[in-house]
């Protein structure tokens, strides 16, 4: 349950605004069985090979949600005007091992001050536009266990030393970011280097009644060669949603193209995705998703287009604990298409000799 602390209990002294601060989390693990999984984990060690295909069953954190605990403040400073922040840790439930390559507070760290009527600027470890801009048009709501998310949005989708804003015009939302560096590919900011690393965008969302619209766009400039050559990693997208009722449905396309240091064609790929919710009663729900990347271009080698199609059917306990079943089966490339144009990103790698994987998993969620 949200635990509220007021201000006063925080601060010596007498308060001069209101504040508090909330800790929130999510818990969540499963039971999952995979097939066609690759006894060998593929690495630049081993010039990703990979070995025979078996099957897998395991125990896993965070299949409709990444496990997390955080803390979120804000502070009305009177006016209008309001401070805030969010500190956020990703775990695993199985393990107890910090995530996000084991930083304390890997989902987001992050403060900022915020004006009714102008909109919210924040600073720290936050998402792209991009990411928050394509958030409500995802038909499994980016569940975790089986969402091709670093494929749709880059692996730059959570982004360190970011300046953010966040504005709310009636229907319409505007968002853009700027990161001053972030570390997946290389190390941050870099004096002499301002362009290593960088990355910025933009998102518009609007909704009006039972009819959603989006538009974003994001550029990441990663370090690719010794000396501080960078890339450049662009992705457009757009997204649609209609209500009726207990049913909603979604799908989208985002564009891509990534070019090396010397300006060569990485990858250039048009992905696509559709789906639909069902609210079926008020405990149970249906989710199902189709993905599908049209890989143009992927460095001179000739790539088979990976599709995935996703299920998810959750029962809700109660307001906070639900079970679920999800379960996927991709061809052309691992679940969350491992081994096509984004490689190796989620760690399902396909055995020797195999094309498509299969994967399920029985879970329980609880929400605080």
């Amino acid at each position: 349950m949200g635990m509220v602390l007021g201000g006063a209990a925080l601060i010596a002294g007498t308060a001069q605004a209101q504040s508090s601060v909330t800790l929130y989390g999510v818990v969540d693990a499963n039971i999952e069985y995979v097939n066609n999984f690759s006894s060998v984990t593929p690495s630049a060690a081993n010039a990703f090979g990979r070995g025979p295909a078996h099957s897998l069953v395991r125990m896993n954190s965070g299949g409709l949600s990444g496990s997390r605990f955080g803390l979120r403040g804000v502070e009305d400073l009177g006016g209008g005007l309001k401070s805030l922040f969010v500190l956020e840790s990703g775990f695993g439930l199985d393990d107890g091992k910090s995530q996000q390559g084991g930083r304390l507070f890997g989902r987001q760290a992050y403060i900022g001050i915020e004006r009714s009527q102008v909109g919210r600027f924040t600073f720290g470890r936050q998402y792209t536009s991009l990411f928050e801009g394509l958030a409500n048009f995802s038909p499994t709501a980016y569940s975790t266990q089986y969402e091709p998310i670093a494929a749709q949005t880059g692996l730059n989708f959570r982004s360190d030393n970011t300046v953010k804003y966040n504005g709310q015009f009636g229907g319409m939302t505007i968002i853009a970011h700027w990161s001053f560096g972030n570390g997946v590919a290389g190390g941050g900011e870099v004096p002499g280097q301002f362009r290593a690393d960088s990355g910025y965008g933009a998102a518009v969302v609007y909704t009006n009644g039972s009819v959603g619209m989006t538009a974003a766009y994001d550029q990441y400039n990663p370090t690719l060669a010794a000396g501080g050559g960078t890339g450049a990693f662009r992705k457009a997208a757009i997204g649609g949603s209609y209500a009726s009722g207990p049913a909603r449905i979604m799908g989208g396309y985002r564009w891509g193209q990534n070019k090396n240091a010397t300006d060569i064609t990485m990858l250039r790929d048009n992905y696509y995705w559709i789906g639909g919710a069902y609210q079926a009663t008020p405990a149970l729900s249906l989710t199902l998703a189709y993905y599908y990347d049209d890989v143009k271009s992927l460095a001179g080698i000739n790539v088979m287009n990976p599709w995935q199609l996703t299920f998810i059917t959750d029962y809700r306990l109660s307001r906070r604990t639900d079970i679920y079943l999800t379960a996927a089966y991709s061809k052309h490339s691992g679940l969350n298409f491992d081994t096509s144009a984004i490689s190796f990103a989620n760690g399902y790698f396909p055995g020797t000799g195999t094309d498509n994987m299969f994967g399920a998993a029985v879970g329980v969620r609880h929400i605080f």
